[in-house]
């Protein structure tokens, strides 16, 4: 090595953080220190990454690659993070069940309206403000503020995904007489994956040393993606009778490799074995900050105090009403366009293949879309991914409208697939954008008050249309079953029901117009005026404000 770049890589090492003056940003940065501002001071002593040795291999990039890993293997909050992504990943199992698979699994009996009528399920993890207090304020001290909710949470969980191992696989057989029961069966367990959902955005403040905070954002991504995943399409492709005799049956069966509750039932295991080891190895710390002062320790009425503080903040009240219709133009495709393509011919086994190639896209861009939102426009990606999803989700009704008669074909797929795969890659950097922007907002002397406010509003924003606008696609919808003279008039079969009795009939349903397009037309249309006149000024001049400016006083939340 000469001389030149030995003290090029001396200078590298030797470089501190460097710290804002004014303290005003929270600093959610990927892969270096600098710039960060010491917010926090957590009860955790991380070792400065750029001290690490690492002996040179193989190339230049290759030796890139090696010093990354062992900064990352070598942190001492290497375990804190995985234990971070498992936390997040037992959230993605039912909320891949809840807001994947089940809707999938019923679509095939049953109406757009009847399946708004189950994602009612996914509500509470919109609406978990209203008792985040009771999780912030009641625990045991010995045990741990987090792992006082975690802890038992999970235990529940596992007993329920247990319960229904060995039951819910007959109630699904017969959705339309067990509607009621299914949804609210998954009601109760997405109410307590977002009630642990509170605990762990709160620890996950806490856990992490500021030097590796930044990781959080991806720790959420990674692990509710992974969960997602299995939970929805990994568990799809086993579940389809097609794919399993395909590509694992030596002889045809009628079922498919793996069914529901034995897919349940593993995850309960999994839900314990994760449970004890909270219980048995780790240690909850306590934290503070550099004045000596510990996480925000309220009683129920004074945290919702502090949250309407909160919301009575000026710009905190513009960014709600971004939170609550930035997602509003993208509802339709998110929600009904799967649904669609499936109606019209594609297999489960084609788009889970789909979601499998796109899967890892996701995770690419989940790590890269935090690095992107630092800076002075912490929110520009996420503006530009804005209007990609707009464009992808004008192009899905392309995809469902042009959809080949006799088939899907080959070419057809892939066209499907890049429409996916830009959705999903535009989805991906909105939501780490945009955690990473609230945690970076976020006042750490009331972490998880904080985060869980942001959060919900976040995700209410994705929540509150999709009943109206699954509802709104049945109600939209005209078509006329044109039956034989002698069975009778024609009638309106524009509901999946009236459709299911004119094949019955012998008849043929003429649909006239689908309310698909037409919801769908209209709330991209919306979304776009939005954007231009409200979201995308508004969101330019907030992401410009310092820190300082999100704070609630200490005055105030007394």
């Amino acid at each position: 090595m000469t001389d030149s770049a030995e003290k090029t890589r001396r200078r590298g090492r030797d470089r501190s953080p460097s710290l804002s003056d004014d303290g005003s940003d929270v600093g959610i940065t990927i892969g270096t220190p600098n710039g960060r501002s010491p917010t926090r001071k957590h009860a955790f002593d991380i070792e400065d990454p750029a001290t690490y040795e690492v002996k040179p291999m193989l190339s230049s990039s290759g030796v890139g690659l090696i010093q990354k890993w062992n900064t990352f293997y070598e942190n001492k909050d290497f375990g804190n993070i995985l234990l971070l992504i498992a936390l997040y990943w037992l959230q993605g199992i039912p909320l891949g069940l809840a807001h994947g698979s089940i809707p999938f699994l019923l679509k095939e009996k049953l109406s757009f309206a009847q399946v708004g009528l189950f994602s009612l399920a996914g509500y509470p993890y919109s609406l978990k403000l209203f008792w985040s207090p009771f999780v912030d304020s009641w625990y045991d001290r010995k045990f741990g503020r987090r792992k006082s909710w975690i802890v038992p949470i999970q235990l529940v969980v596992a007993v329920m995904f247990w319960w229904m191992g060995s039951h819910i696989d007959s109630l699904v057989r017969n959705p339309a007489e067990n509607i009621y029961e299914i949804m609210y069966l998954f009601l109760a367990i997405v109410f307590l994956s977002a009630t642990q959902d509170i605990a762990v955005d709160g620890w996950a403040l806490t856990l992490l040393s500021k030097e590796n905070l930044s990781y959080a954002s991806t720790c959420q991504t990674v692990g509710i993606n992974c969960g997602f995943f299995l939970s929805f399409t990994v568990f799809l492709a086993l579940n389809s009778t097609e794919f399993s005799n395909k590509y694992i049956f030596s002889s045809p069966r009628e079922e498919g490799f793996l069914q529901l509750g034995p897919y349940m039932a593993f995850w309960a295991m999994m839900y314990v074995v994760v449970t004890l080891y909270l219980i048995l190895w780790k240690v909850e710390e306590p934290s503070t900050n550099e004045n000596g002062e510990g996480e925000a320790d309220y009683g129920i009425v004074e945290t919702y105090k502090t949250i309407w503080q909160i919301c009575k903040l000026p710009h905190m009240r513009q960014f709600i009403v971004v939170l609550f219709f930035a997602k509003l133009g993208f509802i339709p495709n998110d929600s009904t366009t799967q649904l669609k393509l499936i109606e019209r011919g594609l297999h489960r086994e084609d788009m889970a293949l789909a979601v499998l190639i796109d899967f890892p896209i996701q995770i690419f861009f989940g790590y890269y879309a935090a690095r992107w939102s630092r800076g002075s426009s912490k929110m520009k990606p996420w503006r530009i991914a804005f209007i990609l999803r707009l464009f992808c989700s004008a192009l899905s009704m392309a995809t469902v409208h042009f959809f080949p008669e006799d088939g899907l074909t080959t070419l057809y797929f892939y066209v499907i697939l890049l429409t996916k795969v830009a959705g999903s890659m535009a989805s991906t950097v909105q939501f780490v954008g945009m955690s990473a922007f609230i945690t970076q907002i976020a006042d750490p002397i009331i972490g998880g008050t904080y985060m869980t406010l942001l959060n919900t509003l976040s995700n209410f924003g994705g929540t509150w249309p999709v009943f109206f606008i699954m509802r709104a696609v049945d109600y939209f919808s005209s078509a006329t079953c044109i039956v034989p003279a002698e069975l009778g008039k024609s009638y309106s079969c524009a509901t999946f029901d009236d459709r299911k009795q004119c094949t019955k009939d012998g008849g043929t349903c003429n649909v006239h117009w689908d309310g698909y397009y037409i919801v769908s037309t209209a709330c991209v249309l919306i979304a776009l005026s939005l954007f231009i006149t409200f979201i995308r000024p508004t969101v330019h001049n907030l992401e410009r404000l310092p820190a300082h400016v999100w704070r609630v006083t200490k005055e105030s939340r007394h």
